[in-house]
């Protein structure tokens, strides 16, 4: 059973694992709720079953609000660790999906934007409101954000400080998918146990080709998918899809990811 005083709870659904981060009042990532969150990610890495990794918040009014302001970094301070937590979930081999319940703000709003899909529920509110206490983000906001919205509404976040709602999210295509409180478990577990009927090699292979190759520029986008293509062809999955599709068999191939 877990602890009630971790930061983080871990479950497992299927081939996905659900982490719920559970700081209360409001989720803040702490150092430990940060390294928390990083060691859930690197044992549902290590599990060759999992394929997904859910990240939600506990309740329906925070997924995060950003960064503990009690341990908030002094001039000089090492901030490395909670870097890592974006940085990890961007480069993890498993499909990310943020299960937004709530307000994700400041450092929250960060890991989800490094997650590689966002649902939110209704109730949901994104915001970067850092310039405020007349500093600014520092977990990837102003890279990640302007890559998702554009630059012009990524600027409008970032220098007023202001939230926008779920609508807007929707609208901008921060997130994929707006669903009542009640749904968001099922509808991101069901968005999970589907992308972990998917080859994982291949899932792995998309998610690097575009995070990489939105790096640089188009050619470099495209020399990188190139790249992944001609490995995937070389795979055991691949050669079983192919077959698979070419001898019209009516069971599914079974992935091994190999």
């Amino acid at each position: 059973m877990a602890d009630p005083a971790d930061p983080v709870r871990i479950e497992r659904e299927g081939a996905a694992a659900l982490v719920t981060i559970t700081h209360p009042p409001v989720n803040a990532i702490s150092r430990a709720a940060a390294g928390a969150i990083l060691e859930a990610l690197t044992a549902a890495e290590a599990d060759p079953a999992c394929r997904v990794l859910v990240l939600t918040g506990v309740g329906d009014r925070y997924f995060s609000a950003g960064a503990d302001l009690t341990e908030f970094p002094r001039e000089g301070d090492d901030v490395t660790a909670s870097v890592d937590v974006t940085t990890r979930l961007e480069a993890s081999r498993l499909a990310v999906i943020a299960a937004v319940n709530g307000f994700a703000l400041g450092g929250g709003c960060e890991i989800a934007l490094a997650c590689d899909l966002r649902i939110c529920s209704e109730n949901a509110r994104f915001g970067q409101p850092e310039v405020m206490l007349g500093i600014m983000p520092g977990w990837g906001g102003t890279q990640r954000l302007p890559r998702l919205v554009g630059r012009g509404r990524a600027l409008e976040m970032l220098m007023t400080g202001d939230q926008i709602d779920s609508g807007r999210a929707l609208e901008w295509g921060l997130v994929t998918r707006v669903v009542p409180p009640a749904d968001l478990r099922k509808t991101a577990l069901s968005l999970a146990n589907l992308i972990a009927l998917r080859p994982p090699l291949a899932v792995a292979a998309i998610k690097r080709a575009l995070h990489l190759g939105l790096q640089g520029s188009l050619e470099h986008g495209l020399l990188r998918e190139r790249e992944e293509f001609a490995r995937l062809l070389a795979t055991e999955d691949a050669r079983e899809g192919l077959a698979a599709f070419r001898e019209k068999r009516t069971i599914p191939p079974t992935w091994r990811g190999r």
